[in-house]
């Protein structure tokens, strides 16, 4: 069964500070693990800004959703997203776990 990571991050102080060529070799940084990631398996499903003004609406300025083939892929992708620095320049809520169709969820809910 697959596994999701939904990230929802803002930009820290550090990140605000950069200048475009500095917040470039970050991105550089991150690119070059990418690769590892996404010989996982790992899938990059969605990246975007928040839509501020939808009820109930989430604090987090951007989103991001990955998708993994299992739990332990899922783990190399959280550890590698930190290993690239990523949480010095996001302040960063992870919601991660696995995914099940909507009837078995109704029993995770029943169940809680």
């Amino acid at each position: 069964m697959h596994h999701m990571l939904i990230e929802l991050y803002a930009p820290k102080p550090a990140w605000l500070r950069l200048d475009a060529d500095a917040r470039q070799a970050v991105f550089s940084r991150i690119g070059e693990g990418m690769g590892a990631i996404l010989a996982l398996g790992i899938e990059p499903l969605a990246f975007g800004e928040i839509a501020g003004d939808v009820a109930n609406s989430a604090g987090q300025r951007f989103f991001a959703v990955w998708r993994a083939p299992d739990r332990s892929a899922l783990d190399a992708l959280v550890e590698g997203i930190a290993a690239s620095g990523w949480h010095d320049y996001f302040e960063t809520v992870n919601a991660a776990g696995e995914a099940v169709d909507l009837t078995a969820h109704l029993g995770q809910l029943a169940a809680a």
